[in-house]
């Protein structure tokens, strides 16, 4: 808990403000392929699909190049379709991106020779290239490599596990997703992933998107929202008996995600190669809480708690009992947690006032009687 100093000399009238104020959205558009890298008409498909969003970048589940991971495949099964979103680009279909826009993750099919090594060549990735992080505006994506190959470790107690526990504790994000190839939670042929189900909740996540079985699929386990996308462009498979935790499974057509997020939310949406809406969901960012003071009524000092869910800029003022502004509290940035404010009376007069907490769009508001 952190504690804030006193004020005792902010309580200066001042000109009346509004209660609300308007903030200006800046949104960042990506877009998400699974098990994908097979060339042929449903993979130009998706790819077409995909390009018709102008996405900033794309984010890949895993398979990215079939064939058993030959390196003499991968610029057919990828560049071929996305080359205009790959820096820097090696391959022969065109130019590529002044910037890199494209951020895979491994697959089982991408192993299966010498253990990625035409992915590793292929791709300029992060880090060490089978896992990763990398922030866009609003949104940290953590990349995982859930193969059983990685040296590392696919535990929730390896290296690297413990490598996206402390990036997430670190990161300054109001959104986090997590991405990778094998799902924790699957209603497919393949199943679920055991041994991928770490605490990502706990962790700090907001999003976990997983591939490897073909179809698509959104979960919900423990509160944290789970989705499955394997139908960009090698094969349909069928499904098993939904899980319990499914909330929408679909395996018809090919297909991709299309992802909006803001600093209030993040919306995914799956749409077929058709052009046909298969599912829209929505995460809103947490409110954060500001507590009753303490004690109430107070003659002298009283206490305020409030707590956030991610780090952000606050201001904390204090309104007269018609609502104009009186003084400042606290203004600048805090640390997602809780935090508590002392504040001393000083010479304000007795009365009903309220103290209100402006953070983002949300301006949660209590009564302070003072005697």
């Amino acid at each position: 808990m952190r504690f804030l100093p006193c004020w005792r000399a902010l309580f200066l009238t001042g000109a009346m403000l509004p209660m609300f104020f308007i903030q200006v959205a800046v949104s960042q558009r990506f877009a998400a392929i699974g098990d994908y890298g097979y060339a042929g008409m449903p993979e130009r498909d998706v790819a077409e699909l995909v390009k018709s969003w102008n996405p900033e970048f794309i984010i890949t589940l895993g398979d990215n190049n079939y064939e058993q991971g030959l390196a003499s495949t991968i610029d057919t099964n990828i560049g071929q379709y996305y080359h205009q979103f790959i820096a820097p680009y090696r391959g022969s279909y065109g130019p590529g991106a002044a910037v890199n826009q494209f951020f895979p993750s491994l697959g089982n099919h991408d192993t299966y020779t010498k253990n990625g090594e035409a992915y590793l060549r292929y791709f300029s990735l992060p880090g060490n290239g089978r896992y990763y992080d990398f922030v866009r505006g609003q949104v940290h994506f953590f990349v995982l490599n859930s193969t059983p190959d990685e040296p590392d470790g696919t535990s929730s107690v390896s290296t690297q596990a413990k490598w996206l526990k402390a990036r997430l504790a670190a990161s300054k994000a109001i959104w986090k997703v997590v991405y990778f190839h094998h799902p924790p939670y699957s209603s497919g042929v393949h199943g679920s992933t055991p041994n991928m189900r770490w605490p990502f909740q706990a962790w700090g996540a907001s999003l976990v998107v997983s591939g490897h079985d073909h179809h698509y699929e959104r979960l919900q386990a423990g509160g944290l929202v789970y989705c499955v996308n394997g139908l960009s462009g090698r094969s349909i498979y069928g499904l098993t008996e939904p899980l319990k935790e499914s909330q929408v499974l679909y395996n018809a057509d090919y297909g991709a995600m299309l992802f909006d997020a803001t600093s209030e939310s993040l919306r995914f949406r799956f749409y077929t190669r058709a052009r046909q809406l298969i599912d829209s969901y929505i995460l809103w960012r947490p409110a954060p809480q500001l507590f009753p003071l303490y004690p109430t009524p107070f003659s002298k000092k009283a206490h305020l708690k409030l707590t956030l869910p991610s780090e952000e800029a606050v201001k904390i003022r204090l309104l007269d009992a018609v609502g104009h502004q009186i003084a400042v509290l606290y203004e600048g940035r805090l640390r997602a947690g809780q935090h508590e404010l002392h504040w001393s009376r000083g010479r304000l007069a007795a009365g009903t006032y309220f103290v209100q907490l402006l953070s983002g769009r949300f301006q949660p508001i209590v009564r302070a009687l003072v005697l």
